[in-house]
This record gives C-alpha cells, sequence and structure tokens, in this order.
C-alpha cells in the first residue's frame, strides 16, 4: 500500500472521527478543538496574526487570542485586566512573576487550548480551560522560582478579599512561603487556579504536552500537541475498534506533516 492511499485513508478516518466527535462529546466541552480562543473577557473572537504584542507574549505573534492592549497590560503588576495584585504578601521574586507573566500570555493568547476549554457560569468568562497537561519542566521550573516568595492561599481563582477593589489576602489567612501552601509542583501547577492545569509526565519537545512559553523562531510546539488530544479524544467517541485504528496512524500522520 502506498503512501498516497495510505494518507487518504488516514485523512477520512480524522474527517469521520472529527464529525463523531462533535455530536458525541461530553455536555459543556467545547465542540471546536484547533486554532479556537476562548469565550472570555479579553479574548478576541477568532486567533489571527498580532505583530506588535508585548514581550513575553511575542511567542503568539503569528496567530493570537490575545491584542497587544492587553499584552501590554497583563505584563503589569498590578494589572488592569482582573485588578489581580501578585504582590499582596510582599513583592515577589521576578523570576517567578516571570512565570505568571507567561502564564497569562497562554491564557489570553493561546489558540491551541482546545481540548480542554469547557463551559462555566461565571459573570466574567462563559469558558474556561481545564487539566490542561502542563510540561513536566515548566510545572517544576515555576515551583522551584517561586517556593520562596510569599502568598496566603492555595487557590487563587476564589476566596479573597475585593473590599479595596483589588485582591487582598482574607481575614485570617497567613502569609507564608509558596513552598508552605503548595509543597510540591503539582500542587503549585494544579491548585493555584482551580486545575486549569495538570501536571503532565511528558517533556517539552514530546507532542504530548503544552509548553508555558516556547521560543517562536522555532514555531509553536503547541500546535502538535492540540492536534494530538483533540484526534484522541474524537477517536474515544467513536467506536472501539475505529477508535484504535485511528490513533494508530497517528505516528504516520505526524511524519508526513514532517514531510
Amino acid at each position: 500500500m502506498n503512501m498516497a492511499w495510505q494518507m487518504t485513508q488516514l485523512l477520512l478516518l480524522v474527517s469521520v472521527a472529527t464529525a463523531w466527535g462533535a455530536q458525541s462529546r461530553t455536555p459543556g466541552a467545547r465542540r471546536d478543538l484547533l486554532n479556537v480562543c476562548t469565550d472570555a473577557k479579553h479574548h478576541k473572537t477568532k486567533p489571527g496574526p498580532e505583530d506588535k504584542l508585548h514581550d513575553q507574549c511575542i511567542p503568539w505573534r503569528k496567530n493570537a487570542c490575545c491584542s497587544h492592549n492587553t499584552s501590554q497590560e497583563l505584563h503589569k503588576d498590578p494589572s488592569l485586566l482582573y485588578n489581580f495584585n501578585l504582590d499582596h504578601c510582599g513583592k515577589i521574586e521576578p523570576a517567578c512573576q516571570r512565570h505568571f507573566i507567561q502564564d497569562n500570555c497562554l491564557y489570553e493568547c493561546s489558540p491551541n487550548l482546545g481540548p480542554w476549554i469547557q463551559e462555566v457560569n461565571q459573570s466574567w468568562r462563559k469558558e474556561r480551560f481545564l487539566d490542561v497537561p502542563l510540561c513536566k519542566e515548566d510545572c517544576q521550573q515555576w515551583w522551584e522560582d517561586c517556593r520562596t516568595s510569599y502568598t496566603c492561599k492555595s487557590n487563587w481563582h476564589k476566596g479573597w478579599d475585593w473590599s479595596s477593589g483589588s485582591n487582598k489576602c482574607p481575614a485570617g489567612a497567613t502569609c507564608r512561603t509558596f513552598e508552605t501552601y503548595f509543597p510540591t509542583p503539582a500542587a503549585l501547577c494544579e491548585g493555584i487556579w482551580s486545575h486549569s492545569y495538570k501536571l503532565s509526565n511528558y517533556n517539552r519537545g514530546s507532542g504530548r504536552c503544552i509548553q508555558m512559553w516556547f521560543d517562536p523562531a522555532q514555531g509553536n510546539p503547541n500546535e502538535e500537541v492540540a492536534r494530538f488530544y483533540a484526534l484522541a479524544m474524537s477517536a474515544g467517541a467513536m467506536p472501539h475498534g475505529i477508535g484504535l485504528l485511528l490513533l494508530s496512524l497517528v505516528p504516520m500522520l505526524h511524519l508526513w506533516l514532517l514531510s
């Protein structure tokens, strides 16, 4: 069987899987899985080029869900985007702050989080992402660079005192090191934003985990990761035999795309 015929079969299976998955996906999950923006407060409705993205958000300038203004504002502390103050327990270390900026760039700018987008009933957004498989090194370095900075909460999504217009530690909360509230890398990456991320066992470059930041000169590695999980989710919604066949052809698709 020649390569052209194999590719024709593979593309037909992908089309069937995508159509099947769109009809069979778990309620609350996003139907569009690839090249999409989260329906939230500052996101664009569709991804596209943004040549003037600021600093840590530059990797997404070829195809972004954030605007130049959003990318510039999220580098400030506190940022007017959400009036969130990272320095609620004193000045955090610059290396730690850098991870949170990259985290915000990924959240606001990435069009490659579709497989993990879920509907939510919140006043400031209609969708969020859940359990994004964050590459092991990204999570470990985030924890390592923040462990000696200070915070007063282990879940930053809720429970703050907003009476001043910006987040402050709630009554009774004590400022302690990150390592106290987040004793492991997994505790930080998975707990801080209510399981937006999940610590992956995969490394950067594996094609199986999302990188929080990347070198734009090397291309966006998260595109391949999103394709893999979108295909796996669609295959999982299909009859068992067809789904296994489709997943068995994923390596072939990867080699074909590289060629």
